[in-house]
């Protein structure tokens, strides 16, 4: 271990891990500790959402709080430090408590150029540095005049900010999540009057750049220093015509992945209308059934045993496209995806070697991955190395649609919702329960013959659910 000082020696940071397939940043949702609190090894200190899922972080050390580096909201790249932790309490060179998050450093000119990141694994640490930070440069005397400037104009006519004729000088002082606000808005800074304490840039300051008030509309008063800075965008107005919203985590991902895979692999999409009262029989029966207590039985479980079948008839289409190597990757194992909506977007986690598994562990780890989803715990390994994904719009009331691949795979199936519809059974029309099925699939490693005896085969099991025996 290198030799350190005895007060730096107190301290050990900890830093953004890459928590998973070499992600680049994630965002602290939520801390756990404050400066001051005791936390131990292991110890869950904050969450953080990434562009997989959200992912609790534990400290991989004993000690006292001593700095929480950024707030809540805040995106931060890996290899950042986020926490320092006095690992000696009680020694007589112990700086003072640091600020909590809120309080988070101002920006200003660099002193000297950054160091390189090195991301760390959860539960590794990191080794043990000095917790010195950059040097916190005061306001230009000028932007204090013209802050002071501005202060007295709002104190003697309570309207909005004035146009000043001299600007500050430098680059102009903002913190971070402002500086973010305003290059998300297109504001240059160096236009924005600044109203905040020693010449610094409010969030107000920029949405009042952003979009100017009538001279006569009485003003804010500027925010004081010992308020918390808010780092979420303000709620819409009654007479707003639009809402900005970041883009940013899973949201981000969803995006980035949907149009990677769009523009990328050639999709083609089939479909079929299929009578599933049978299946619906079926699923009625094992909900009754002793060996399925305990586990949710759904239509879904059926459809997801029917695709495996398939699968295991037609195994070619379970395969990936290597674009480095110009080769088709067959996968002799099926993790099977369900695309699953949550408050914080799409997710597709998926059931690691479906193929294995009975119809009980299939209902059991359905009815895990459902639960996990919906309480945002879906960890970033749950949802890496699908190979095919059933998407299940049918229980919006939507009939079909046409989806897009998951990136990396080769096929996804939309099931639609089934609903009771008069239908020709043994030459008489009879109300039946009836849905439609829709497969995407990857065209340059699915042809459609191919594509079509899969989507053919599920129909069928689902028509005649006893195919899920005769053909197994």
């Amino acid at each position: 271990m290198t030799t350190m000082t005895q007060t730096s020696a107190r301290f050990r940071e900890f830093k953004m891990p890459d928590v998973g397939e070499g992600l680049t940043e994630a965002e602290i949702l939520k801390w756990f500790v404050q400066p001051g609190d005791t936390v131990t090894d292991g110890q869950v200190v904050c969450e953080v959402e990434t562009a997989k899922a959200a992912v609790e972080l534990p400290i991989p050390f004993d000690g006292v709080v001593h700095e929480l580096r950024f707030a809540e909201g805040t995106t931060v790249d890996v290899g950042e430090v986020i926490i320092t932790v006095d690992v000696a309490p009680g020694s007589e060179d112990a700086p003072a408590p640091a600020a909590a998050p809120a309080q988070e450093p101002v920006e200003a000119a660099p002193a000297e150029e950054p160091k390189g990141r090195t991301p760390v694994l959860v539960g590794y640490g990191v080794a043990e540095s000095s917790t010195k930070r950059r040097p916190r440069k005061g306001a230009a005397p000028e932007a204090a005049a013209v802050a002071a400037a501005v202060q007295a104009e709002l104190n003697g006519h309570g309207s909005a900010a004035p146009v000043v004729d001299a600007p500050p000088v430098g680059r102009p002082l903002a913190k971070p999540p402002v500086r973010k606000l305003a290059k998300d808005l297109g504001i240059d800074l160096a236009t924005v009057v600044p109203t905040g304490k020693d010449g610094i840039i409010t969030r107000e300051d920029v949405h009042a750049a952003a979009t100017p008030v009538a001279a006569e509309a009485p003003s804010a008063p500027a925010p004081s220093a010992s308020e918390p800075v808010v780092t979420e965008a303000p709620a819409a107005t009654a007479s707003a015509r639009e809402t900005r919203i970041p883009v940013k985590g899973v949201r981000k991902a969803i995006a980035q992945a949907m149009v990677g895979s769009a523009f990328t692999a050639p999709h083609v999409t089939e479909f079929v209308t299929v009578d599933v009262t049978r299946t619906m029989k079926l699923v009625a029966e094992l909900k009754e059934d002793k060996e399925m207590a305990g586990v949710r039985v759904n239509p879904l479980l059926i459809i997801a045993k029917a695709l495996l079948v398939a699968i295991k008839r037609n195994p070619e289409v379970n395969a990936a496209w290597d674009e480095a190597n110009q080769e088709i990757v067959q996968k002799h194992y099926v993790n099977l995806g369900i695309a699953a909506a949550t408050p914080r977007g799409l997710i597709v986690p998926n059931i690691k070697d479906a193929h294995d598994k009975t119809l009980p562990q299939l209902a059991a780890a359905l009815g895990e991955l459902v639960a996990t989803a919906r309480d945002g715990k879906t960890s970033p390994a749950a949802m890496a190395g699908g190979t095919v994904t059933i998407t299940n719009v049918g229980v919006f009331g939507v009939d079909t649609g046409t989806p897009i691949l998951n990136p990396g795979e080769s096929a996804i199936l939309a099931v639609g919702a089934i609903k009771l519809q008069p239908w020709v059974h043994k030459g008489k029309v009879k109300p039946r329960q009836v849905t439609t099925l829709a497969l995407s699939f990857d065209h340059r490693l699915v042809d459609g013959e191919l594509g079509s005896k899969v989507l053919a085969d599920v129909a069928a099991i689902l028509e005649q659910p006893k195919r899920l025996i005769t053909w197994a």
